[in-house]
């Protein structure tokens, strides 16, 4: 018998900058919105990665340059959309196995020449060894939506 498949999780929030500085905000400033106490990783976090092409990582290094990697991007598409690999499992620890991975995609649709809806979807947690449990867990600790208001609100005080 089939597990049912794990529904996706869902984000929306507008940001009040373009699409290019939405999305190069969101990637390259990761770090300076990200919640440091959403980490992996043994060491306190100083920051979090996202390489910038497709193949790239996705990752936290630690106060102690130690790396604790997250996934990989699958496709990078400035300024509308970016997928990301989620290789964190429901024991909150990376899986190398990247038939194990959840997708995580964003996209960036400007909405006027000073604002962005930025969307978000965390697909495939039925991959994921404990799929449920991970959503479970984003759900009950405020889910993508309260990151996704973190990104909004650290762009909107940076302008």
């Amino acid at each position: 018998m089939t597990a049912a498949p794990i529904p996706p999780l869902h984000a929306k929030v507008t940001v009040a900058l373009p699409a290019a500085r939405a999305f190069d905000f969101f990637t390259a400033s990761f770090d300076t919105w990200w919640p440091a106490q959403y980490q992996i990783g043994e060491a306190d976090l100083a920051e979090v990665v996202v390489e910038p092409r497709e193949g790239g990582r996705w990752y936290e290094r630690g106060v102690d340059g130690s790396e604790c990697d997250w996934g990989r991007v699958l496709a990078w598409q400035p300024p509308h959309r970016l997928v990301l690999t989620w290789q964190i499992n429901g024991s909150w620890q990376y899986d190398a196995d990247p038939a194990h991975a959840s997708e995580i995609e964003i996209r960036f649709t400007e909405d006027g020449p000073e604002q962005t809806t930025v969307e978000l979807e965390h697909r495939h947690l039925d991959r994921l060894v404990a799929g449920q449990e991970l959503r479970d867990g984003l759900v009950g600790g405020g889910d993508w939506r309260a990151v996704l208001e973190l990104f909004a609100k650290a762009a909107t005080d940076r302008e």
